[in-house]
């Protein structure tokens, strides 16, 4: 698009009207749904076979209009979206330092949940309600301005395209966030259909940053190969699925945001290798620099002595007020860096056993915050020998 303004011209980016226009046509689309099933419940008999038959279809249909958003919806806000599709009940937040701030519950709700609420026993009309009001207002979310100009530019859609992409291979198509395995295979068709949708118009609106031709006609063949699919979700082919068709889109989409230089607000973004070009490879994910606090020392001599001095405190029971206790006594290197032989590992004072057991030190190297202490650093695994417990 070519704007004047007195003599001078110049070429503006993009029109973003297509693009965020599907959105808040979706977006409406599932509040109207979701303000059905709310009225549904309300409305409803729960002893009746005939209302409950109403509220599952209600709920149903709500899925369906979600599946257009969750493109956008995962990525976005994905705290609120356990509002509208929480898969757990309750979740207990444990990614902070336990020494200065106690884990907290993050409560989900929606359709998820109302879908699994309806088959348990003495269900309650509140109870059953208060699932979608959650979900209606976790919904407003999505409408906020800091939501919204996300739509201005075409950072964000790659970076939603990259997350969608991963969880056509890990959630959507293994029945993780659908309650009844009957409905994975058509709720993945009308979600790619819909994506189908969401591709044309962001092209329309971003046509020098679009998706080429050769990510396009991709994705038509995924398409139409879930389409050809049995519905039976047991008999998918989820391996031709993923090596053929995600797995390719993956690399395309990859590069793209290279070749863009797409750049991000969120440093959950950064745990992504944009250099890595295939899901199958452990390099894509980097959830914690395995040097830690050491990060800034360069000198191999320096960090190789650090490595020496923590493996020797690993295994030196000097550690503990007893001379007794080591790191090694509970976290088993023959045992995985567990103890799988008692059901929890023993007390300080070996004749009782500790309320919970003593997680497996595989990977932890990768694992920012660890145990009741936070981390797992050399300092604080110090502090933590000479506990009383240890």
């Amino acid at each position: 698009m070519v704007i004047t303004i007195g003599m001078l011209s110049f070429k503006k980016e993009s029109d973003s009207t297509a693009y965020i226009s599907t959105y808040y046509k979706q977006l409406n689309n599932f509040k109207n749904a979701q303000n059905k099933l709310l009225q549904c419940i309300q409305a409803s008999d729960l002893s009746t076979v005939n209302d409950l038959d109403k509220i599952r279809k209600n709920i149903q249909a709500a899925r369906n209009e979600l599946k257009g958003l969750d493109f956008w919806f995962r990525y976005l806000e994905p705290i609120a979206y356990k509002k509208i599709n929480g898969p757990l009940p309750v979740e207990w937040e444990t990614e902070v330092f336990e020494k200065f701030e106690k884990p907290y519950k993050r409560e989900g709700a929606g359709l998820t949940l109302a879908a699994l609420y309806l088959e348990e026993e003495n269900i309650t009309k509140d109870s059953l309600a208060q699932l979608i009001k959650s979900s209606i207002a976790a919904t407003e979310t999505f409408s906020a301005d800091s939501i919204t100009s996300e739509f201005k530019s075409y950072h964000s859609f790659y970076l939603c395209n990259r997350l969608y992409l991963l969880n056509l291979a890990a959630i959507y198509t293994t029945g993780f966030e659908c309650p009844d395995t009957n409905q994975v295979i058509p709720e993945l068709r009308l979600m790619m259909q819909s994506v189908e949708g969401i591709y044309s118009s962001f092209n329309e609106s971003f046509p020098s940053t679009g998706l080429p031709g050769n990510y396009l006609q991709i994705y038509r063949n995924a398409t139409a190969f879930v389409q050809s699919q049995c519905a039976n979700f047991s008999a998918f082919d989820h391996f031709t699925f993923i090596k053929d068709y995600i797995n390719p889109l993956f690399l395309l989409n990859q590069k793209l945001i290279n070749q863009y230089h797409v750049v991000s607000k969120s440093l959950v973004d950064y745990s992504l290798n944009k250099k890595e070009i295939t899901i199958f490879n452990k390099a894509l994910y980097n959830g914690q620099n395995s040097k830690g606090i050491f990060l800034r020392v360069t000198d191999e001599k320096a960090l190789a002595e650090i490595d020496r001095l923590g493996k020797l405190l690993f295994y030196d029971p000097i550690l503990s007020s007893n001379n007794s206790r080591s790191c090694a006594s509970c976290h088993k290197p023959t045992e995985y860096f567990t103890d799988t032989i008692n059901t929890t590992a023993s007390q300080f004072n070996r004749q009782n056993l500790l309320p919970r057991n003593a997680p497996s030190l595989v990977n932890t190297q990768y694992n920012h915050l660890r145990c009741w202490m936070g981390n797992t650093y050399l300092f604080k695994t110090k502090q933590r020998m000479l506990s009383p417990t240890h």
